[in-house]
């Protein structure tokens, strides 16, 4: 009698757990294959205009110098999943109205089918909306944004990339707004600031000399997810006010270190100078995305010893120039 009763029960969760698996939901965590690396790539002609009209064909991919096949193609029509963050900390505080009307209007920029997700960071992280293509939304999202407080930037770049791993195979992107000032990071190089004689101290501090960094930089790596930073005026070391030769330094190096994410993830970083090249400058990240094209291959060096793997991509029509991420630690 217990045996027949159990039956119909462990049939009903069984395909209750089921059901969602094979709806194939839009949410539902699909990985990219571990195995296949994949690159987000801009083409430009000689005079710097972008070139959207090429095919699997045009392109070559070397890893290491060993020509590696191409698995999977996508064209630069190919929708992107989108993850806006915004720096909410105290140091934005007296600017928030230009970085709300900026942000809305990045999402004008966007096509139809390019899904959003909105976070806001400062000591908290905040997902205001999940990914959508509904960017009515988005961009009350955006509105909402408010905070205070210290600067939780790459713990928040790490959350952006954890929610993109739900975004299946679609091609990703993290545009993220901000000084640059991580709080943790800050306080790290002070400590190792603190006992140098002045003179020790000009480039004493190590762009890539940072474990969170390098740990979502390898995240990064295994999604294939370009990075574009916009640099708040406020990080700008130029502009501390009577600044000491540590702070200098401690600002010179967070500064470095969003280039340098940028230039991992084949993005870009894009520095403002004033407040009203904001607006532009997100539109020139959104017109950037709808350059690019997508390629997947499988390495022919398939070892995890942790040594950089240098790829190389290359077009053939003559005049024409790629660019992309320089390439990947094989961890």
């Amino acid at each position: 009698m217990l045996r027949s009763l159990l039956c119909p029960i462990l049939i009903f969760v069984l395909v209750g757990f089921a059901v969602p698996a094979a709806f194939g939901q839009d949410d539902d965590p699909i990985r990219v294959d571990a195995a296949l690396v994949r690159l987000n790539i801009g083409v430009v002609d000689g005079r710097g205009r972008p070139i959207t009209q090429l095919n699997r064909t045009n392109f070559s991919v070397f890893e290491d110098g060993v020509k590696q096949d191409i698995a999977r193609f996508e064209t630069t029509t190919a929708p992107f999943s989108v993850m806006v963050l915004l720096d909410m900390s105290g140091s934005t505080k007296t600017f928030r109205q230009n970085i709300k009307l900026s942000a809305s209007r990045f999402l004008d920029a966007l096509a139809p089918d390019d899904r959003v997700a909105v976070v806001e960071f400062y000591s908290k992280i905040r997902l205001l909306n999940d990914f959508t293509t509904d960017k009515r939304r988005a961009a009350e999202s955006i509105q909402l944004a408010n905070g205070e407080g210290q600067t939780d930037l790459y713990k928040a770049v790490e959350f952006a990339l954890k929610r993109l791993e739900r975004e299946n195979t679609r091609r990703k992107a993290i545009v993220v707004l901000t000084d640059g000032i991580d709080t943790e990071a800050q306080d790290r190089d002070r400590r190792l600031l603190s006992e140098l004689a002045d003179d020790k101290i000009p480039s004493f501090l190590k762009t890539e000399d940072n474990a969170k960094l390098n740990e979502i930089l390898d995240r990064a790596d295994k999604q294939g997810v370009t990075i574009y930073p916009l640099a708040l005026p406020t990080g700008d070391p130029a502009r501390l006010a009577d600044p000491t030769p540590r702070q200098i330094e401690m600002f010179r190096v967070a500064r470095s270190r969003l280039k340098y994410i940028a230039d991992r993830t084949g993005g870009t970083l894009n520095t403002i100078q004033r407040l009203e090249e904001m607006g532009r400058l997100y539109a020139e990240v959104a017109a950037d995305l709808r350059t690019l094209y997508t390629i997947e291959y499988a390495p022919t060096n398939l070892a995890r010893d942790g040594k950089w793997r240098e790829i190389r991509v290359e077009v053939n029509e003559p005049g024409l120039i790629s660019r992309t991420r320089q390439g990947y630690f094989a961890r």
